[in-house]
């Protein structure tokens, strides 16, 4: 099989194992980078040159401006927000590349914020931890087949057949959840006035990146969420709305399985989950009240305080198995340092026996106990290092041991959040 540069880089947990960091670190070196999935609750922070930035749907490729950036197909876009970011990126002084927006995404629309709301609300102690913007119910029109396309907004009878959409919608809000209407030339105005600020930018973006392969570009595709909110394959139902493995890039970009050359999935040195749902190794002691303020871990949007808890190698390997994951990045190394022992969960025990495997039902997985594989922790700062022969034994050790239990290479590490701060152990772009 003819081989490609296109790489997946892709979440192996339950999101937030700074993807972003390193979808911005290959941006570099890419031509071209393609967001596949999600929406824009899903943050992503880029630290460089001292600075923060903060992206949500635009493709953290866009510091670069080398970089085409494509939001694709898989991809629910709220227009007034991503024209609202776009101007924020613009705005900022920094040199950005181009954007390229797929004409066949979904879009996110002021009823389905008020759908999400009204739904999350509804469940009572059976929250979801959803972010309430939108996300679910616009996945869900698509899937009802009443979505509204990007692409129809330049069509001529657009406005009559959002209007019985709307009118749909403000019945379904109003009867179920008896939520006061919203006016519909209002939205519908402004949504045609943000679509006008970006029309320039639309585009068939499956054909786009399909010629950019051929021609040997570099093509990065960039997941959202993490492996294991995957609406298939994730801890369902506490997961995300869209497939966000791995195998989405090619469906939610429209090229080819074929033209897809490898996967790298991102892993915290511990795990971190947002909202409700199972957590076999959550830490609820000292030890994770220190990860979660070392590793600040508040949600980039939210600002929600993530749940933290031991390395899950169960979980893990059950995202790379899914998502077809070649090789493994581990991030934030560092602030494991100070940790006297450093715990690797690798079996669970339900009903006195022991599993090596996620189970498929929430009941079942709250059920399940870590089983512990114990590695000695590093007192020493490594936020300075730049090589895998600098850190400290037992860091190398638990690098190791990672390797070995999941069965990939381990191709780099972080141990800080600037791009200079990133490791790479072998070149995979």
């Amino acid at each position: 099989m003819k081989k490609y540069n296109s790489l997946v880089v892709v979440g192996s947990q339950w999101g937030d194992e700074g993807k972003g960091k390193m979808t911005d670190y290959f941006a570099q070196i890419a031509d071209i980078v393609v967001r596949f999935a999600g929406g824009d609750n899903a943050g992503h922070v880029i630290n460089f040159n001292g600075q923060k930035h903060k992206v949500t749907i635009v493709p953290s490729g866009i510091f670069n401006k080398r970089v085409t950036n494509i939001i694709a197909n898989g991809c629910v876009v709220n227009l007034i927000n991503l024209v609202k970011e776009f101007e924020i990126i613009k705005k900022s002084g920094i040199e950005h590349g181009n954007l390229l927006i797929s004409d066949r995404v979904q879009l996110i629309l002021p009823y389905h914020i008020k759908i999400d709301e009204a739904q999350e609300e509804s469940r009572g102690e059976n929250k979801i931890g959803t972010t309430k913007r939108g996300i679910g119910p616009a996945y869900q029109d698509k899937a009802s087949r009443l979505g509204i396309r990007l692409g129809e907004l330049g069509d001529e009878n657009f406005k009559e057949r959002f209007k019985t959409v709307f009118d749909y919608q403000m019945k379904f809000l109003k009867n179920m959840f008896n939520v006061e209407p919203l006016d519909f030339e209002k939205t519908y105005n402004d949504l045609i006035s943000a679509y006008n600020e970006i029309k320039d930018k639309i585009t068939n973006t499956e054909v786009f990146i399909e010629s950019a392969i051929k021609e040997g570009k570099k093509v990065l595709f960039e997941g959202a969420q993490g492996a294991l909110l995957d609406i298939d394959h994730g801890t369902y139902p506490y997961v995300t709305s869209s497939n966000t493995s791995a195998n989405n890039a090619s469906i939610g970009s429209g090229i080819s399985h074929k033209l897809i050359d490898s996967t790298m999935g991102v892993v915290k040195a511990y795990s971190t989950r947002v909202g409700a749902g199972a957590f076999p190794t959550e830490m609820k002691d000292t030890i994770g009240d220190g990860i979660r303020e070392r590793g600040n871990e508040y949600g980039s949007n939210t600002k929600r305080p993530r749940r933290v808890g031991w390395l899950d190698a169960v979980a893990l390997k059950h995202a790379i198995r899914t998502s077809g994951i070649d090789s493994i990045f581990i991030t934030l190394l560092d602030v494991l340092s100070g940790v006297e022992e450093i715990n690797i969960c690798v079996k669970y025990e339900i009903d006195g026996r022991e599993i090596d495997i996620v189970p498929s039902t929430n009941q079942k997985y709250e059920k399940c106990k870590p089983i512990y594989m114990k590695n000695p922790g590093w007192k020493e700062d490594i936020t300075k290092v730049t090589s895998f022969d600098q850190l400290p034994d037992a860091a190398k050790k638990y690098l190791k041991m990672i390797e070995k239990i999941c069965e990939v290479n381990v191709v780099g590490f972080s141990v800080g959040p600037d791009r200079k701060q990133t490791i790479i152990l072998e070149n995979i772009f």
